[in-house]
């Protein structure tokens, strides 16, 4: 069997599990083409079962990368949060990309919020046939810093002390950052169902990324391999305002590969998640599709596209 790459036997790489494996093996198996799904602060792979069936539907093989140590389940999760703290945007990057070089095919890639940040961070190291990055952490070169940004990140920000730590939201948090555009009992559904502690190192270098030239939270955004990318914005989110997600934008499109930008309108920071996820997902499996087919050949139409 031959793959895209191998891992790269970094010292400290977290080792790649049993779950990952098998979704490896069926993606390879399959002759399909993977779509490969990374999660953000405060959710787990889980976040994205209904997206994965939606993906596999249509012909394509999920891949639903963990970050190191992630608990296979929410209730573990918060029975031993600790295990979350202190995993960098650099080691959870590195993981994924050696889960993609098991894969036989170059994949589809796309992530929501610090996902989508690694997203384009994967696309920039040229390992992405098509990317969607959703609602996008910034990364370095991406200035603007809304008042709502600054709301939802200040608690977490100001204490230095969760550099180390995992971090939980308060309901409050999560209602004012991520379900601000839903009901009171839908935001607290997905609460229950979603919310676990995330490692506030993370937050801390997507904060600070402007602010030091060997940061981690940085995007190859120049890479002429970076492939087709589409940004969609969820038009009331708080945690990453239009204005975050539309000066990624800026940055990316003077890559000569198709880079597109979507706002959906009347959704929050949770609209991977939320009641409505089927249209945020239709329109990224509608990207993917344009580029990437399932069978893994891209058409002659869709490379033309791709170098347009």
């Amino acid at each position: 069997m031959s793959t895209i790459g191998t891992t790269n036997g970094r010292s400290g790489s977290a080792p790649i599990s049993e779950r990952e494996n098998r979704q490896i093996e069926a993606a390879n198996a399959s002759g399909r083409t993977p779509v490969v799904f990374i999660h953000g602060l405060w959710l787990l792979p889980s976040s994205w079962d209904s997206w994965a069936q939606l993906f596999e539907e249509a012909g394509y093989a999920p891949v639903t990368p963990s970050w190191p140590d992630d608990p296979e389940t929410v209730e573990e999760a918060r029975a031993n949060p600790d295990v979350l703290a202190g995993k960098t945007i650099g080691q959870v990057a590195d993981h994924t990309v050696d889960v993609i070089g098991k894969l036989a095919t170059k994949p589809a890639v796309m992530g929501h919020s610090t996902g989508g940040l690694l997203a384009q961070i994967i696309a920039g190291r040229g390992l992405s046939a098509a990317t969607v990055a959703i609602d996008p952490g910034p990364f370095r070169g991406v200035l603007p810093l809304p008042l709502s940004t600054l709301r939802v990140s200040l608690p977490i920000l100001r204490n230095p002390l969760n550099r180390r730590r995992a971090v939980t939201l308060t309901f409050d948090q999560f209602k004012y950052g991520w379900a601000n555009a839903l009901d009171e009992e839908q935001a607290g559904r997905l609460y229950e169902r979603y919310h676990v502690a995330g490692p506030g190192v993370a937050l801390m270098q997507m904060a600070n990324a402007n602010l030091n030239p060997l940061t981690e939270a940085k995007a190859d955004t120049a890479n002429p391999d970076r492939g087709p990318l589409l940004i969609l914005e969820g038009e009331k989110d708080h945690t990453v305002p239009r204005a975050i997600a539309n000066a990624a934008f800026k940055r990316q499109r003077r890559n000569d590969g198709v880079t597109e930008f979507q706002q959906i309108p009347n959704r929050g920071h949770a609209l991977t998640i939320d009641d409505g996820w089927r249209e945020v997902a239709e329109k990224a499996l509608a990207f993917v599709q344009r580029f990437v087919p399932p069978n893994g050949r891209a058409s002659a139409k869709a490379s033309r596209q791709a170098q347009a």
